[in-house]
């Protein structure tokens, strides 16, 4: 479907984007996901044409990006961060114009504008002004246009920014809904918004491709085993005994307790050997009661903070709107 080889962009001495590489298969949701200033839409710009790469190549259906510009844009729908949209324009007249640059014939334009602005849920602005709908109604809008053409692939940079928590809801439903007939790409540095779409995440950072797998595979990819959080009531001396025992504890670190005559250790178990079981009757054996066990799971936020050495990263839907609103991690 899309097939991006060494892809570079520099201005000057920085260089927004490193020779980035990666393959979109058709019929999946794809996440680019990556902090502030990664190089996600720059990637995305030169995806679709509307900035020249420094380097690299841009194949899309076979077509080079480059030498066959108007047959691999066909295949490509756009939705930038801000959206193109004329403000002195009406809902319709703008998708009219939308489809006119596409080059949708006139019989089957009028249907493809009923449908699209079906599909976005317009229909009831159609006539009225750009200007005076609401941020979310002219994201709407800017997606309306990215489908008209009926393209393969649907890119869509940061389409949530700016949303109330409602409107984010109801984008996230779109995309899913149009996944069901177009590869979808999909740019956000909202973890939440990502692991809650996509079927595939690429992790990208400074300019370069971190990761790249589904959400479940990033985090089995480094979480390199299952970790167990263990409080049992007796000494640390006669707890460590036992987890000798077990080959499958590939290590373990003891915490200080507050509770007088229980010890707490968390336990790194290699692969994906659950012992929880065995090692609950052996503890019982041994007459060390297990006050709680717990089973460590690792969130996409922990693949991230780890792939990207980011401090800071935004997790909190509610908080889009500017770069203040940003969640420190240490």
């Amino acid at each position: 479907m899309i097939e991006v080889k060494d892809l570079t962009k520099k201005y000057g001495d920085c260089v927004a984007v490193d020779h980035l590489s990666f393959h979109i298969d058709p019929g999946k949701i794809y996440g680019f996901l990556g902090p502030n200033g990664a190089g996600k839409s720059t990637t995305m710009n030169m995806m679709t044409g509307y900035i020249a790469a420094t380097e690299g190549t841009v194949k899309i259906n076979g077509y080079d990006l480059l030498k066959e510009p108007e047959k691999a844009k066909r295949s490509v729908g756009y939705l930038p961060e801000i959206p193109p949209v004329y403000p002195d324009m009406t809902v319709w007249e703008y998708l009219q114009f939308a489809a006119e640059l596409k080059k949708v014939s006139g019989t089957a334009r009028k249907q493809q504008m009923e449908t699209v602005m079906q599909q976005t849920g317009i229909e009831d602005v159609r006539k009225r002004l750009i200007r005076n709908l609401s941020k979310g109604y002219k994201q709407r809008v800017g997606l309306a246009q990215a489908l008209i053409g009926d393209p393969e692939v649907i890119i869509l940079d940061e389409p949530t920014v700016g949303l109330d928590p409602r409107q984010i809801i109801e984008m996230r439903d779109l995309m899913r809904d149009l996944a069901k007939k177009h590869t979808v790409i999909l740019s956000s540095h909202i973890l939440s918004e990502v692991s809650a779409v996509c079927d595939h995440i690429m992790i990208i950072s400074k300019g370069r491709l971190a990761a790249s797998d589904t959400p479940e595979g990033l985090m089995t990819m480094l979480q390199g085993g299952i970790e167990i959080s263990l409080r049992v009531k007796g000494e640390a001396k006669r707890l460590e005994e036992v987890l000798k025992e077990y080959p499958q504890i590939t290590g373990y670190c003891f915490d200080t307790m507050k509770d007088e005559g229980c010890t707490a250790v968390d336990l790194k178990v290699q692969g994906d050997a659950d012992i929880r079981e065995k090692l609950f009757y052996r503890l019982a054996e041994a007459k060390l009661p297990i006050m709680g066990l717990t089973l460590v799971e690792r969130s996409l936020e922990d693949v991230f903070m780890e792939l990207t050495g980011e401090e800071e990263v935004m997790i909190n839907e509610e908080a889009q709107t500017d770069d203040s609103d940003i969640e420190e991690r240490v």
